[in-house]
Formats: C-alpha cells, sequence, structure tokens
C-alpha cells in the first residue's frame, strides 16, 4: 500500500496513474486520500460559451426556467407539451419506446427525437433552448430492437482492460445518436460491498481500483471532448455510495466512513470528472457515517454532497440530475414537490409522470421565496453550459452522421471481443477445452437457447423479462454458438436432460444460471441465501441427470453475480463464470470449441467468489477473507486445478432470522404469482411490466406506489378478483408467525362503489371500510392481523392463496409490498378486527 499523501491533489495524480493490481490487494484506493479532491476536468471554461450561456439565462422567464430543470419520461409528455412548457428534457424508462413499438428501428426513435426537438426550437422564448432526451443505455443501446448489447459491466470487469472500455463507449455513443439521442446514463460507477444487490452486475468490480481504471477511459470514450458526432453526453452515477448500503438493499443505507467514501465509493468519479463527463446522477441511497454519527440522509437532499463536495470542493461544472422520482423519497417531498432536493443541489428533476404539478409547484416555491431565485439561476446556467458544450443548439438529432442508421446500433464484433475477454475459468479438473470439432455434444440447460436470460436485466425491457429470441434479431444464442462452431449435425439440445442417453456423447455443455432482474426484483433479502440451486432448482436437475455418466461436464453459469454453487461444482468437470454476456453469445463459443483461431481464456475475477451460502461480507482486503475463488482468480486452458468435491450444505431456514415471509414484491414475484379471475376466465398478469390486462369487469396495469413500476393499479367496473395464488402452501417461519399480520402497500384512487372482500385460505373478511377510508389518502400501509382470518375460518397450514381481493362494483387500488410481518398485528397502526365487518 502506498504511503498516505497529505496533499490530495498529488494523491489523485498518483492514483489516476493505475498500477497493476495484485489478486491480494486491499479493495480500497491504491493511494489513500484524505478529502475529497479538487478535479481538473478536461472540458474546462471557455469565456465566449459562459458569456453566451449567461445571455440566454438572462432573457428566460420563470416558467422557462423551470421547464428546462424538468424531464418528464416519454410516455407521458408529447412534443407538444415540450414546446409548451419549455422542456429541458425528456427519457425513456427502461422498457418504453416510440409509440410504444417495442420493434421500433432507427428511424423511429430518430422521428420522436426529431419531433421534440422541433417542438423545442419552436417555443417563444427569446432565445430557443433545444431539448435533450437522455436514456439508459448501460450495456449498449439496451433499450433498442437490434441494437447490440455489450457483456454487463460485472463481465467487463473480468476483461481487466480499459482500453476495451473505452471502445465500448464509443460504440454505445454511435448507436445513441443512430436513434436521435444525445445523453447516455451511464458509467455507473458503484464499488459494490454485497452481492445480494440486485444492481451487482452494473458494477464493474468489487475493488475501487478497476471502477476507477475504467470510469475515465469510458467517458473519453463515449464524450471525447463533444466536438464530433458521434460523441455522447455522459454521465457518472449514482453519486454517491449505491454499492456499499446496508444487505445490499436497494435504496437502502450506506454506513461507511467518511474515508471509505472517499476512497472507495469515490473512486470512479475522479477520473470520469477528470475526463469532462458532463452529468452527475444523485443516488437513492442515503449515507449514515456510524463511525462519527454523521447522518448525511438521503443522497437526494444532501445539499452537503451535491453541492459542497460535488461542486464546490470537486469543481464539478455540469448539472445533476435526479434520478426517477428520486426527489419524492427526500423527507418531507412528494413526485410533485420537492423544494429541498433543488436546494441540495439537484439541477434537473426526472419527474417522469407528474411533471406538470412539479413545475407549477416549483414556481410557486421559488415565488415564495423557498428556493432562491440564485439556486435556479445557478441550475439552468449549468444546464445551458452543457447543452452548448454538447453542440444541441448547432444540429438536430437528424443532422447527425449516424442518425437513423441500424448499422450503427450493431459494433458486433467488438461486441463478441468483450465476451471473450470478460469469461472467468473457474474449475478445470478434467481439461476438455476446447471441444475438437468433430466431437458429439450435448447442449443442455435452460440458458442454452434463451437470449432474455443471456442478456439479463435493462435489455429492451427495464428487467429484461418478457422478451423472447425473436426480440434479439442481431444476435445469437450460445447454442447458436455451439452449433456453428462445432457443426449442426454434431448438436443435440436438450433444456431438460430428460430420457437424454448421455453415453451418446463425447462432451456435455450445461448452461444454466439466474433468469432476469434490474433494481429491485434482484435483491436478496437481509436472510436469503447466495445458494443458486435454492432460487433455479432446475438448474441443479438438470446437471444431476448428466452428471456422473462418464462424459465430460463443461458448465457455463450465467449470473449477474458470484453465488454459492458448490453443488453445481461438484457436479461439473470445468465451470466457467459467463456473466451477462449480452447478445453475442459465439463470444462464449469461441473459448468452448475449437476453431480456426484459437483463444484462451484471460478474464478475471471482479469479485470474490463464496464458499458459502451465507459468505455475504466478502470483499479483497476484509478481515478474515476466506473466498473460494479470490478476487482475481482465472485459469487458462492448460491450467489443471484441483477444486475436488466442495462442501454442499447449507442453512434451510436461510441466513438469519426474519420476521417477514414475502408474497408478492420486487424481492418475490414468482413464490405467489397475481392473477386475475372473472366470470370464469383466469389470467395470470405474468412479468411484462408494460402490459395491460383486462378481463370483463377489471383491468390491471403497472403502477407506482414506492419505486419505479413496484405496483399493480387494479381498476374494478364489476364483479372480479386479484389474488397471489402458489403453487403449494406456504409455511410461515416462526418469527414471521407470532402476533402477524398480512401487510401492504397502497394507494386507494377509487372508493368502492360496492362491497369488498378480502380473503386468506378460506376464510374472508369485508373489507369495504377499510378501503374507503384510505380512498384519496396516498400510499397507505395497511396491516390486517393474521387472527382476523383465522377467525373466520383460515386455516395457516394450508393457505395457498395468502392475498385475494374481490370487488363486485367499482374500485380502484394500487398494490405492492406484500408479505406477512410477525409482530405487525401489535402496532398501534395495525387495522381492527371489528372494523373487517
Amino acid at each position: 500500500m502506498t504511503p498516505m499523501l497529505r496533499n490530495p491533489v498529488l494523491a489523485l495524480a498518483v492514483a489516476l496513474a493505475l498500477p497493476a493490481i495484485p489478486a491480494h490487494a486491499a479493495a480500497q484506493a491504491t493511494t489513500q486520500l484524505t478529502d475529497w479532491p479538487r478535479i481538473t476536468s478536461a472540458i474546462g471554461k471557455d469565456a465566449a460559451l459562459e458569456k453566451r450561456v449567461a445571455e440566454i439565462v438572462g432573457k428566460m422567464t420563470l416558467a422557462q426556467k423551470i421547464g428546462q430543470m424538468t424531464q418528464p419520461e416519454i410516455k407521458s409528455a408529447t412534443p407538444e407539451d415540450v414546446r409548451r412548457y419549455y422542456l429541458g428534457s425528456v427519457l425513456n424508462g427502461g422498457g418504453s419506446w416510440p409509440n410504444g413499438n417495442k420493434h421500433a428501428k432507427a428511424a423511429e426513435w430518430l422521428a420522436l427525437a426529431q419531433r421534440y426537438h422541433e417542438a423545442s426550437m419552436s417555443t417563444d422564448m427569446a432565445v430557443k433552448v433545444p431539448v435533450v432526451w437522455g436514456t439508459d443505455a448501460v450495456h449498449g443501446h439496451n433499450n433498442v430492437f437490434g441494437a447490440t448489447l455489450f457483456p454487463h459491466n460485472i463481465g467487463l470487469g473480468a476483461a481487466r482492460n480499459p482500453k476495451l472500455l473505452e471502445e465500448i463507449g464509443a460504440a454505445t455513443a454511435k448507436a445513441t445518436r443512430a436513434s436521435g439521442i444525445a445523453w447516455v446514463f451511464g458509467p455507473t460507477l458503484a464499488v459494490v460491498r454485497d452481492d445480494r444487490w440486485g444492481r451487482t452486475y452494473e458494477s464493474y468490480s468489487e475493488h475501487p481500483d478497476i471502477v476507477k481504471s475504467y470510469a475515465g477511459a469510458y467517458v473519453r470514450g463515449m464524450q471525447g471532448k463533444l466536438k464530433d458526432d458521434a460523441n455522447t453526453i455522459a454521465t457518472a452515477k449514482h453519486f454517491i455510495g449505491d454499492g456499499g448500503t446496508e444487505f445490499g438493499k436497494d435504496r437502502g443505507v450506506n454506513k461507511s466512513s467518511r474515508s471509505q467514501m472517499i476512497n472507495i465509493h469515490g473512486a470512479g468519479y475522479y477520473p470520469a470528472l477528470q475526463a469532462g463527463v458532463q452529468t452527475v446522477m444523485s443516488s437513492f441511497n442515503s449515507w449514515n457515517d456510524v463511525s462519527t454519527g454523521t447522518d448525511y440522509g438521503k443522497l437526494h437532499g444532501s445539499r452537503t454532497m451535491l453541492t459542497d463536495v460535488l461542486k464546490t470542493k470537486m469543481g464539478f461544472d455540469g448539472f445533476v440530475i435526479t434520478d426517477w422520482n428520486g426527489h419524492g423519497e427526500v423527507p418531507g417531498c412528494s413526485n410533485d414537490s420537492c423544494a429541498a432536493a433543488i436546494n441540495a443541489g439537484n439541477d434537473m428533476i426526472m419527474v417522469p409522470d407528474d411533471w406538470k404539478a412539479f413545475i407549477a409547484n416549483t414556481i410557486k416555491q421559488v415565488e415564495s421565496g423557498e428556493i432562491p431565485m440564485a439556486r435556479i439561476d445557478d441550475a439552468v446556467t449549468r444546464i445551458i453550459r452543457v447543452k452548448l458544450r454538447a453542440g444541441l443548439f448547432d444540429k438536430s438529432p437528424a443532422q447527425n452522421a449516424y442518425a437513423g442508421k441500424d448499422d450503427a446500433m450493431q459494433p458486433r464484433e467488438l461486441a463478441r471481443r468483450a465476451v471473450r475477454e470478460s469469461l472467468v475459468l473457474l474449475k478445470n479438473d478434467s481439461p476438455v477445452l476446447p471441444i475438437a470439432r468433430g466431437k458429439k455434444i450435448l447442449v443442455v440447460g435452460k440458458t442454452a437457447d434463451d437470449m432474455s436470460n443471456q442478456t439479463g436485466g435493462w435489455s429492451i425491457t427495464w428487467q429484461g423479462t418478457a422478451n423472447t429470441n425473436a426480440d434479439f434479431p442481431n444476435g445469437d444464442t450460445i447454442l447458436a454458438g455451439i452449433r456453428e462452431a462445432a457443426g449442426q449435425d454434431k448438436v443435440t439440445f436438450s433444456a431438460d436432460a430428460r430420457g437424454v442417453d448421455v453415453s451418446a456423447f463425447d462432451v456435455v455443455v450445461a448452461v444454466v444460471g439466474e433468469r432476469p432482474y434490474a433494481e429491485g426484483d434482484g435483491d436478496i433479502g437481509p436472510s436469503g441465501t447466495l445458494r443458486h440451486s435454492g432460487r433455479y432448482p432446475e438448474d441443479l436437475a438438470v446437471l444431476q441427470a448428466v452428471a456422473g455418466k462418464g462424459k465430460p461436464v463443461v458448465t457455463v453459469f450465467v449470473s449477474g453475480r458470484p453465488l454459492y454453487v458448490n453443488d453445481l461444482l461438484n457436479l461439473s468437470d470445468v465451470f466457467v463464470a459467463a456473466w451477462l454476456p449480452g447478445t453475442e453469445g459465439k463470444g462464449v463459443s469461441d473459448l468452448l470449441v475449437a476453431g480456426p483461431k484459437r483463444y484462451d481464456f484471460t478474464g478475471k475475477l471482479p469479485f470474490s467468489w463464496p464458499k458459502s451460502a451465507c459468505q455475504t461480507d466478502l470483499n479483497v482486503g476484509d478481515r478474515n477473507y476466506a473466498p473460494l475463488f479470490a478476487y482475481g482468480y482465472g485459469l487458462k486452458t492448460a491450467t489443471r486445478s484441483k477444486v475436488g468435491k466442495l462442501d454442499a450444505a447449507y442453512p434451510a431456514g436461510g441466513c438469519g432470522v426474519s420476521n417477514t415471509f414475502p408474497v408478492f414484491s420486487q424481492a418475490d414475484r414468482a413464490s405467489f404469482p397475481l392473477a386475475i379471475t372473472s366470470s370464469g376466465q383466469q389470467l395470470v398478469l405474468g412479468a411484462d411490466l408494460n402490459a395491460t390486462f383486462r378481463l370483463p369487469g377489471v383491468t390491471v396495469q403497472t403502477a407506482q406506489v414506492n419505486t419505479q413500476q413496484d405496483a399493480k393499479l387494479v381498476t374494478w367496473t364489476g364483479p372480479a378478483t386479484i389474488e397471489a395464488r402458489g403453487a403449494r402452501a406456504m409455511v410461515l417461519p416462526a418469527a414471521a408467525s407470532a402476533n402477524a399480520a398480512l401487510r401492504f402497500d397502497t394507494i386507494v384512487s377509487g372508493a368502492p362503489a360496492g362491497k369488498v372482500s378480502m380473503r386468506m385460505g378460506g376464510g374472508a373478511v369485508d373489507a369495504t371500510a377499510l378501503f374507503a377510508r384510505l380512498a384519496g389518502k396516498g400510499k397507505q400501509t395497511v396491516k390486517i392481523p393474521l387472527a382476523c382470518f383465522q377467525a373466520r375460518g383460515t386455516d395457516l397450514a394450508k393457505v395457498d392463496t395468502p392475498f385475494s381481493v374481490s370487488s363486485d362494483a367499482a374500485f380502484a387500488a394500487a398494490f405492492t409490498n406484500i408479505e406477512i410481518a410477525g409482530g405487525a398485528a401489535g402496532e398501534p397502526d395495525a387495522v381492527r378486527c371489528e372494523e373487517l365487518k
């Protein structure tokens, strides 16, 4: 470890030299900083440009300034809205497309971008200010049909190649420009400390030096000096500490010390700012420095971090954008009103749906003095500065050299190379790779021919779900790659391996792993284990079906994080961590099957690999660090390993005592899936967050109660039921059984016009008065004691439907976070059974 440098500027200069990182290095920045460093941006101030900014801002009305600070979602803001309200920006959320067309090509995206631009240039402003469209292009232009998707960041972290990141940044910029978009919400600079976080795959590494080595390179590739048609505005996100929350909880609390925040979680921001990144996105998480008793609260509301640290100390002169309704999570705020977030230093507010009310409320807050006019002028100055630097005043989207060109969105060879460099060979006890052409190969496993699993979250849709192979016309599955490399007649595929004679083949390739997820849905709860087979028992079953039959088994594990897979390792002769490789499955087959050009494994673990199911505190440099495979581990094809037989034990009750039992939430939508029933028909709602489901008398749409797309809004017009029904009866842990309640979050937007009943198993209660009382009161948490249902005949040992709501007339409510909560029945705000009659 380099001795601590007292001068933070000198320390930063040394740190940016990026020395090689040994596998045993401690997981903190190579050089310890004692304070937030002052950064000199590659894009410096220009006097002439600053004069023009001041002239533009000086001619703007208050309404025009607030409009510039507002960013709605394209589903809720038309080009006419941009013109009328002077909107400074729009965004497309994950799974949002022009005209709702999932298969829209570059030209259709470009046409909408051009309409937004033309609307912004037809306002009555003294100086017309162009709108800027932002998008989450986090592994290529991932929202767009036909675009090439790179490996997610975790795989790129295994490549240890900053030059590769610069090329990917440049390629992603061209792809977004092809669709008319000039602003990307990336790179993600999280340094993940707990792999239970559902966004782990968005991080390059648990080691800050890897994140640091990539941040500047990616920004340089994507953004350059903003002088070229191939350049796109980049965003450093999420500021700050999102990867270090307790239990890996999304939007949770980071309890790092100030030194840890500066040297671990801040590591990627310094080179990104130095490279000239023009926007920074605020983070959903909170920061509580428990070592000093300093609670910074929600980062969206922290003036200390956004203004005093980022803008003043570090010298950032671009603008800060909030995350999706992140301002609404600041205490005292709502989605349509948050003076605190603006006063903290957020310059542009991402208000997907409630933007009209937000504009009206913000204008009133400025007029009343709650938000100083100087803060508004500073925010708008920063926004106009970035737009001028990016050349948005000079060209419309359609005038970009890459505009409308689908081929600009398909850097397939680059992505294939990135896949090859990202793969990590973990076990090679019986070397069989590469498989010689002519060998008969049995391919098994659900992920071998599944582009949805292969690409993961943030792939056309937000969660990466509700996709088929046809949604990726310019990609190849791993199976397709193996077939081309080995010969079609030499490859047989069976997803579950049932009834297959393994002896008829020379080698088995099993492709297994996680199904796609994104923020929220991907979290593993505090009491959950890292055991993959507990969530995906079909993967264990398929390996059990082919192992021990006298043929070597090569397992390709597709996942968004390291997981406890000792049982799968025991059934495999060779084991490859493929992460989430994206659309180019041939990058995987390049290392599995011998071809005209020989490739070898070069990937090294960017995250330490657990050897037990509850080993969640596992980062290189930690006290008592004892992984199964250490950070930096990775074999070559010719290297024989001696992994041998591993202990595959796991705690049946999870990794701790939990007093909650999930029914339906972002963390678990599979155990008790939601369905609607009406007139003898049943419709399972499924994973498509963009779909609207209808039966006679009832409509269900995705909505927000707490976080983005976390709820289902049920609108009744006649008799119908929504219920969460599982394949088997729930078994409550002891902690969740004691004095328990059915707890859920709801927004009742339409009072019951008839009778509403709730049922758990065999017992039903009348909830009409309850929901009538909650109507029009915004988000409410309801706690109904299980004893209320038991008094009506519920047998808790026989409940396969722990949540059911029926109405016989008009009624509208959104539901989410449905769970059984131990002890909740005794809380003061729990519902009294007398009310349910």
